[in-house]
């Protein structure tokens, strides 16, 4: 990892006194400066280095007041989320809780009767007895139980156990505080039988808990581990310690966010995850930027505040961009109407924006205070005995670009075709919804609802409910019932049960809850003839409304990321082509990921080892937010290479050298950032819930294979394939974007126009990029950088 000691920080120049020290634009429109002094500094750098002691004195004060308004937010955050509100199951759901709540059980009681039978007098009084005393449990209505009912749905095979159903009234939070409140009564043992707490209610409030706990323990590795990472990147434990107080300040800013969202919409408790995550990975990789290029400008000889200036025109000016494109990626999940995805867009869009924030006021107002300080306690000086030569990292990815533009068409080629492979897997995918087995096989709601799976005839807790509205006789009812009795895929009809013009019937699949045919028998029912209104609810008519909802929003967030994107990657570049490129392979680098989440955790492969239990699909809002999540962050890494690259083409106008210069100054750099972030993504993935063991993973998957096939080969061989027709644009487009677009450093002069790729030939090794032709630009670019 010291290794990147050389590598630019992909925002500009290199040393102070080269290209980064002339004067330029800086970001208030002003003028930035290395080593001219402070009259030539920009009104933003005055502004964040006039009183760095106060500035951090106020930040201190904020992060306090965050501390006190976000403190308890995982307790008011919600498990659920992944239905549509909007959709008919919704809405079914609702109306039966309302008129017929015993129809929507969340809380089951296991009663194992061990080797006796629950048919036996001792263990039927037994029953009895719970079932009443749980009855008049404040919070609880709607008590049924197999000994009461006498139906076969609610009593195993083999007749040793039995059901106890009932419904916790109130929000997601009653219904916890109430569970609390039973659970210590009722588990154990109680005379002739064992009690075990399961249902809907027990697996969410088990799952909020584990993940909590998890993210404590996630937070606990990930610290120490970054920490010792950014030491062997910076050196200096003084340095390092800066990226890890950006993340802190995100994090803790996030958190009190997402408390005050709690009072106005649910947030779901899995969107702490990502504010850790990106809290502490994009903190990192913003103050990795920022750092180093302070460091290197006072390397260079120029003081503090002048040093200041020139990161924040350069450096600051590619984070706040970066910042940019990774929240429109977030932004997109607020396009679909499930607030467990519109969480995760509350929480990144925070988390990224007070991250940059933090890098751009916070951080240089630390590092003025510090100065040359920054540099203290080398600690990389206890494991080496002399100082490596800081140009030998950058050297060997300036050659690696050398060969891959050598080879391009064979890197090209062969880089796709890998990652087309690694995702073939996802063509396989099935869409299911998260339940018990996401927990640990030790959790004792994932322990009940596994004795039902195998043990009980059909699938208790995942019948299907028909709510009827509109007055109807008996016998209509009664024709109705025949009807959907003898649709291939139900296994057994209950009810009606009228109250007034409303009824309802409870359709229990063949299967699975959610298997194909749970799915298929949702559409049937909701397609049968009936003298009256029907709605149909149930697991799998909440999995199909879903489906359907992020089907129907898919194509709007797709383009919404799409649009923003190119526009945004256009302003950096000025380059029609270049946008195209970067949506493109940012989207192939996400193959890898897709293709490892369903081979790994829908197909179970690795389940022994990663210690989850496979449920044979995925969640299906999962692949939505992984995609947001992983594109954003590849987004990040290639505009910080695309800065440079485009900057070195502005100066030189040579395409090739631009390409293998731009990966030479920023490859190590971004490869370190990308090894942090996945440490702080496998840290979630450590997680014993599987959805966020796979987010964790997943992302971290993503991230590397993005940092080091995709900016590190298929980048530049494809860069290398377009030649210098890469930055060409239209006349009005190039107009547009000389008057509003972004740029770094100094302006200037105009690289020849991009013509025709002559001299281009794909897999040929022009004499331009044999070894004695680089070495004068090579001279020329390092010289500057």
């Amino acid at each position: 990892m010291s290794e990147v000691d050389g590598a630019d920080d992909g925002a500009g120049g290199g040393q102070g006194g080269g290209r980064g020290t002339d004067s330029g634009p800086a970001p208030d429109g002003g003028t930035g400066g290395g080593t001219g002094g402070e009259a030539r500094l920009g009104g933003w750098t005055r502004f964040v280095t006039a009183r760095p002691r106060l500035s951090l004195l106020v930040a201190l004060l904020l992060t306090a007041l965050a501390v006190v308004a976000g403190s308890g937010v995982a307790d008011r955050l919600g498990s659920g989320g992944w239905e549509d509100p909007t959709a008919q199951s919704t809405y079914a759901t609702k109306a039966l809780e309302r008129e017929f709540p015993a129809s929507q059980p969340n809380l089951l009681l296991l009663l194992d009767a061990g080797r006796s039978s629950v048919d036996d007098p001792a263990v039927a009084a037994e029953a009895e007895r719970i079932a009443a005393r749980l009855a008049a449990e404040h919070g609880v209505t709607g008590v049924g139980s197999y000994w009461r009912s006498g139906s076969p749905a609610l009593r195993a095979g083999d007749g040793h156990e039995a059901l106890i159903a009932a419904r916790l009234t109130g929000d997601e939070t009653a219904a916890a505080d109430t569970l609390d409140r039973l659970v210590p009564a009722y588990r154990g043992r109680s005379g002739p039988v064992e009690v075990r707490v399961g249902g809907p209610v027990a697996v969410r409030h088990e799952m909020q808990t584990t993940i909590k706990e998890d993210l404590t323990r996630a937070e606990m590795i990930a610290l120490p581990v970054t920490l010792l990472l950014l030491v062997m990147v910076f050196g200096s434990a003084v340095a390092a310690l800066l990226p890890l107080g950006v993340g802190i300040v995100a994090i803790l800013g996030t958190n009190a966010v997402l408390r005050a969202l709690t009072e106005v919409t649910d947030v779901s408790v899995f969107a702490m995850n990502l504010t850790t995550a990106l809290g502490l990975g994009l903190a990192i990789d913003y103050a990795l930027f920022i750092v180093r290029r302070f460091r290197e400008e006072l390397a260079g000889g120029a003081p503090p505040r002048a040093a200041i200036g020139v990161t924040l025109r350069t450096a600051g000016r590619t984070v706040l961009f970066s910042s940019l494109t990774v929240a429109v990626s977030l932004a997109a999940m607020l396009v679909f109407p499930q607030y467990f995805l519109r969480s995760f867009a509350y929480a990144g869009i925070a988390v990224v924006l007070l991250a940059a924030a933090a890098a751009l006021i916070l951080l240089p107002a630390a590092l003025m205070l510090l100065g040359d300080r920054v540099n203290s306690l080398d600690l990389r000086r206890l494991f080496r005995r002399g100082r490596p030569d800081p140009a030998d990292g950058g050297a060997v990815w300036g050659r690696m670009a050398s060969l891959v533009m050598r080879r391009a068409p064979l890197f090209a080629v062969a880089t796709t075709a890998g990652l087309v492979v690694l995702g073939l897997p996802f063509l396989g995918v099935k869409f299911g919804t998260a339940d018990d087995r996401q927990l640990p096989s030790g959790a004792e709601s994932h322990i009940v609802q596994q004795h039902i799976r195998d043990g009980f005839p059909g699938s208790p807790g995942g019948a299907l409910e028909v709510l009827a509205e509109g007055s109807a006789t008996e016998t209509e009812y009664a024709r109705y019932k025949e009807r959907i009795a003898d649709l291939p895929e139900v296994l057994r009809v209950d009810g009606p049960l009228v109250k007034g013009d409303t009824a309802y019937f409870s359709v229990l699949p063949k299967g699975e809850a959610v298997d194909e045919g749970a799915q298929r028998l949702v559409g049937e029912l909701r397609s049968a003839d009936a003298p009256f209104d029907t709605s149909v609810t149930g697991t799998a008519a909440v999995l199909v409304d879903s489906k359907h909802a992020i089907a129907d929003r898919l194509p709007w967030a797709a383009a919404f990321i799409a649009i923003v994107t190119l526009f945004l990657v256009f302003l950096l570049t000025g380059s029609v082509l270049i946008p195209l490129q970067a949506v493109l392979l940012n989207a192939l680098s996400l193959t890898a990921m897709f293709g490892a989440v369903v081979w790994v955790f829908q197909d179970g492969h690795l389940s022994g080892l990663l210690d989850f239990t496979s449920s044979g699909s995925i969640e299906t809002t999962l692949p939505v937010l992984m995609f947001c999540v992983a594109f954003g962050l590849s987004m990040d890494y290639g505009v910080f290479l695309l800065s440079r690259i485009k900057e070195e083409y502005d100066h030189s106008g040579d395409h090739r050298e631009a390409v293998r210069f731009g990966l030479q100054r920023t490859g190590g750099l971004i490869t370190a950032a990308a090894v942090i972030l996945a440490v702080v993504m496998v840290a979630i993935g450590t997680s014993r819930v599987a959805n966020t063991k796979m987010l964790g993973l997943g992302v971290a998957l993503a991230v590397l294979m993005d940092a080091m096939v995709v900016r590190s080969l298929l980048v530049p061989a494809v860069m290398r394939l377009t030649g210098r027709a890469t930055w060409w644009a239209p006349g009005p487009l190039r107009r547009f974007h000389d008057r509003f677009g972004l740029s770094e450093g100094e302006t200037p002069e105009p690289a020849p126009e991009a013509g025709p790729i002559s001299d281009e030939v794909p897999g040929a090794a022009p004499e331009s990029e044999s070894a004695p032709a680089v070495e004068p630009g090579r001279d020329r670019a390092e010289a500057r950088g």
